[in-house]
């Protein structure tokens, strides 16, 4: 249990220590009991969303360790996803950013219900998470479904100004699984709206709490009011701190590798070489906005690659002052404006396109695993 919380608590960056991680996972156990606080989960989504590893790579770490696909099923649909969710963002591009399958109803504020933001909501498992989530990066699954929930649902604010609130500290930060996600909860994403009420928060929580605003039974939640607590809410001001430019060394015989939010995967051409690029775009980051922790987590995973070099600039601005031609990134929904040569990300399958819900593409996925 101690190994766990540290675990929970700290996401190192040396890739020799994420290995370690990918080694000692209990994917069976996770079938098991991943909906509990204290479930046997990875903790490998920071470094998955990073791009440091990838879905498929973790999968064939697994069938390396001698694991068979059927005890370890529901942990291959976990990895699944989130190629799911990037598969829907590839094709439907901007438009996960607005409601994207219904209208969200009722909506009463643009904005976040204030006890939210400052771990006030007075369910004390959800407060204490949230406290932790800041000073981590870290929330488990089952939580952040309980807060957006309460914030769409029960709070009745959008699900845009919360879902970047939560994107915005996230270690494992992916705009597409976040906000479909979010979009699932309030039911813009979805065939109906996600509740969870106080027995079940204190059932995956080990909590015993009563007398809360979500101590009712779930037929009592459609007409639910806003509870007082949660009517003042907040439009939050989040800024990326991106660190200064300072002067790059460009050799311009050599191709250029791009580097990214996405995309810091040590093994990448490593046997080439290269000028290679971390390239922090300040466009990128207005848009999707992060804390200095997760800016201060990418700095130290892209020590992992050699001779990496930090720009903070546009893409256009990196190519035409250094005078780069030969350029080479991984494809990702938002390097649509990148110039140079493509290349596929490490898919877990190879099921690729737009299907509207995530088990219609489980169905085509599992006709690729071997039992």
């Amino acid at each position: 249990m101690q190994n766990d919380t540290n675990k929970r608590n700290h996401f190192p960056t040396e890739y020799y220590t994420i290995l370690d991680r990918i080694a000692t996972i209990d994917p069976v156990g996770y079938g098991k009991s991943r909906n509990y606080l204290d479930g046997a989960v990875s903790y490998l989504s920071p470094y998955i969303s990073r791009g440091v590893i990838s879905t498929k790579f973790v999968y064939q770490e697994l069938l390396k360790r001698g694991f068979h696909s059927s005890p370890i099923l529901k942990f291959i649909q976990e990895l699944a996803w989130r190629d799911y969710w990037q598969q829907v963002w590839i094709s439907k591009g901007d438009a996960i950013n607005k409601d994207l399958k219904n209208i969200q109803e009722p909506v009463v504020t643009n904005g976040i219900s204030a006890v939210i933001n400052r771990a006030k909501t007075g369910i004390d498992v959800i407060d204490t998470a949230i406290n932790q989530f800041y000073k981590t990066g870290y929330l488990h699954n089952h939580m952040r479904m309980y807060i957006a929930s309460i914030a769409c649902n029960i709070g009745q604010n959008h699900w845009k100004m919360p879902a970047q609130w939560m994107y915005y500290y996230l270690l494992d930060a992916d705009w597409a699984s976040n906000a479909l996600s979010w979009q699932w909860v309030a039911g813009t994403n979805s065939n109906k709206k996600y509740y969870a009420n106080q027995e079940n928060i204190n059932n995956y929580c080990h909590s015993n709490q009563t007398e809360t605003f979500v101590d009712v039974s779930y037929d009592d939640f459609e007409s639910l009011p806003i509870p007082e607590t949660l009517f003042l809410s907040e439009i939050l001001k989040l800024r990326t701190p991106l660190p200064k430019q300072s002067e790059i060394k460009i050799n311009t015989k050599l191709t250029t590798l791009i580097y990214n939010f996405y995309n810091l995967d040590p093994l990448w051409r490593k046997q080439l070489s290269a000028n290679r690029i971390l390239l922090l775009e300040p466009s990128h980051f207005k848009q999707y906005p992060v804390s200095q922790k997760s800016i201060d987590f990418i700095i130290g995973l892209a020590k992992n690659i050699e001779k990496i070099q930090i720009f903070v600039g546009e893409f256009n601005e990196l190519t035409t002052t250094y005078n780069l031609e030969r350029i080479y990134y991984k494809e990702h929904p938002l390097n649509n404006h990148y110039k140079g040569i493509e290349e596929q990300r490490d898919w877990l399958f190879s099921v690729k396109g737009y299907y509207p819900s995530f088990f219609s593409f489980w169905k085509k996925c599992k006709k690729e695993i071997t039992f």
